[in-house]
């Protein structure tokens, strides 16, 4: 199996970001799997940033726990990532900036000096050119053939070009070629793995499923970090058809798309907890008047502002209770860039299906790292068929018809003969408001209790119809691992090197949050073995749901809320321990 991961640090403005991103690109074209992690923070300079790259011919679900390349700008990269370097590491970096001692690294890593800003200067005297330089040199040491690496930087320039993209071949050929020179390659250098993949980020991916189920409006508020779903929507808004608006708050976005929905155009939103936050009495409307409505919830740490460039899994209970009083809603959770596309379209189809509010619930990890998939597993050929097919019964038409399963005869607004009031208000079935006026009369006290009846029984069919459990893993487990969301990779990825210590076991991963389906997760989650809750948050909110909704109490459990993602390592120390202390 090949596996490498290349590490790059700085200082924010140091272009880290398209430095990994180049790797990233390059490797993802090899035919190799990637994860890359994007670890930065809000300022325009300084601070420490940094990115890493994890390939592999193997699946790869997190960002590992390894570092065999450490591409380092700064000094401080140096002292904060070496010693996570494994034996055969190298560190590449400009002894014209600093210098590495021996007795800086770990044993079994080696200092490698490449002096980019000379190589740079060949073309010009401003030091912009050193990274094209540094990427050169790192690509060969990873295996990366020097074609690859310099079609990627000529993809990265777009329409740009002329002498700035000659520049950047230049130097990243001279530092490809100085490595060549004075360094063998990585003993982790991969080699080209088949065709090349598609690299997505979360977030990019669910644009693209929303696109693909026929969202034609996307109503946003800039916030970290579901801000890309907006960004990729606008670039590619003239060749899809989709309206893109920049609203001018969360409030007026959500309205917005709940406004579009209404009229028949399926619509979006996205934000993080902080502008959810804002969204939920409308949210509470869509539920009353069973708009369709798509709401992404980019989760990042909290509360208040937090950390916004941080992740964390910490809005669980908000997109529950979100808006007064009761309504029907489902929250899905993917775990990682093809799941999100999946997620998306199965948003947009529930959405229509039983007309109501879909949560699709990311994070920072989910929504801004790297992420690789087959071509083969995306299409635009995704089939959801329209809802609206009603026919005109004089003055008779009841939007809000009693069904058993609490959906009703949807009309598209001023149809003739199907003309309806859609209020705020509770209703009766034609739309007609109950509100004060007549709420204590017992004829429409009778209606009220049916109308929320009819409503929550959308839930029933929403636990059936939403994406399953998902169980992965042995069937007869040393342990049984519950977790959600982002952090699923991280298990994935430790349940392999468990595995490869002889101690089976088994992860249960449900993909819709809520409704939870509980005649599925009772029997997984009450077997004889130990279980272990992982969650990135502080009070274990899926576990307390599960808890509340079937009795079964995990007392084991992994919480994490310092920003930081999930690490293999963490999961596989914390299943050692559990095992440890049963057995005894």
């Amino acid at each position: 199996m090949q596996e490498l991961s290349i590490r790059a640090g700085g200082a924010a403005g140091d272009g880290i970001a398209s430095v990994g991103e180049a790797f990233s690109r390059s490797l993802s074209r090899m035919g190799l799997n990637l994860f890359g992690l994007n670890a930065y923070q809000s300022v325009i300079r300084g601070g420490h940033v940094w990115f890493q790259a994890r390939a592999s011919d193997a699946p790869v679900h997190s960002q590992g726990d390894r570092v065999d390349l450490l591409y380092a700008l700064d000094r401080q990269t140096v002292e904060v990532h070496a010693p996570l370097l494994a034996p055969g590491g190298i560190v590449v970096f400009d002894p014209e900036k600093f210098s590495v001692a021996e007795g800086d690294l770990p044993k079994g890593v080696d200092a490698f000096p490449v002096p980019t800003l000379q190589l740079a200067r060949k073309y010009t005297t401003q030091p912009i050119l050193q990274n094209a330089a540094g990427i050169g040199a790192t690509a060969f040491l990873a295996g990366i053939p020097l074609e690859t690496v310099q079609k990627v930087l000529a993809d990265s320039f777009g329409k740009k070009k002329g002498e700035i993209a000659d520049w950047n071949l230049g130097a990243s050929g001279d530092g490809y070629r100085y490595a060549e020179q004075h360094h063998a390659p990585s003993p982790h250098a991969v080699r080209p793995s088949g065709p090349a993949k598609l690299l997505l980020t979360g977030n990019e991916a669910i644009a693209l499923g929303a696109a693909a189920a026929g969202v034609k409006f996307l109503a946003q508020y800039p916030m970290t970090p579901a801000s890309s779903v907006m960004h990729w929507m606008a670039a590619h808004s003239h060749d899809l058809g989709i309206v893109v608006k920049q609203a001018e708050d969360e409030l007026a976005a959500i309205n917005m798309a709940i406004g579009a929905s209404y009229a028949g155009v399926r619509s979006m939103t996205a934000t993080s907890g902080g502008g959810f936050a804002l969204m939920v009495e409308a949210l509470g409307m869509a539920g009353m008047t069973e708009t369709p409505l798509v709401v992404v919830e980019a989760q990042r740490a909290g509360p208040s502002t937090g950390l916004p460039t941080k992740t964390e899994q910490g809005d669980l209970n908000l997109m529950l209770g979100a808006g007064q009083g009761e309504f029907p809603r489902a929250i899905l959770a993917p775990s990682n860039a093809l799941e999100a596309y999946r997620a998306a379209v199965e948003a947009v189809r529930l959405a229509e299906a039983w007309q109501t509010p879909i949560l699709l619930a990311s994070d920072l990890h989910l929504s801004e790292n790297y992420m690789t998939i087959d071509r083969s597993e995306v299409s635009f050929d995704v089939p959801i068929p329209s809802l609206y097919q009603v026919e005109a019964n004089g003055n008779d038409y009841k939007r809000y018809l009693y069904t058993p399963s609490g959906v009703s005869p949807r009309a598209l607004p001023g149809q003739p003969g199907l003309q309806f009031i859609a209020g705020s208000d509770e209703h009766d079935e034609k739309g007609h408001l109950i509100s004060d006026v007549r709420s204590g009369l017992p004829h429409w006290v009778a209606e009220r209790t049916k109308m929320m009846d009819k409503r929550m029984h959308k839930l029933d069919g929403l636990r059936h119809d939403a994406p399953p459990v998902l169980v992965e893993g042995a069937a007869n487990p040393s342990l049984t691992l519950l977790a959600w969301g982002s952090t699923v990779g991280a298990v994935r990825d430790a349940m392999v090197q468990l595995t490869a210590a002889g101690i089976p076991t088994r992860l249960v991963y449900p993909r819709t949050v809520y409704p939870l389906d509980t005649a599925t997760l009772v029997p997984l989650l009450t077997g004889p073995e130990p279980k272990l809750l992982v969650e990135a948050n502080f009070s274990g909110q899926l576990g307390r749901l599960l808890r509340s909704e079937t009795s079964i109490d995990l007392p084991d459990k992994l919480l994490k809320y310092d920003g930081e993602p999930f690490y293999p390592t963490e999961i596989v120390a914390k299943v050692r321990e559990v095992l440890n202390r049963v057995r005894k």
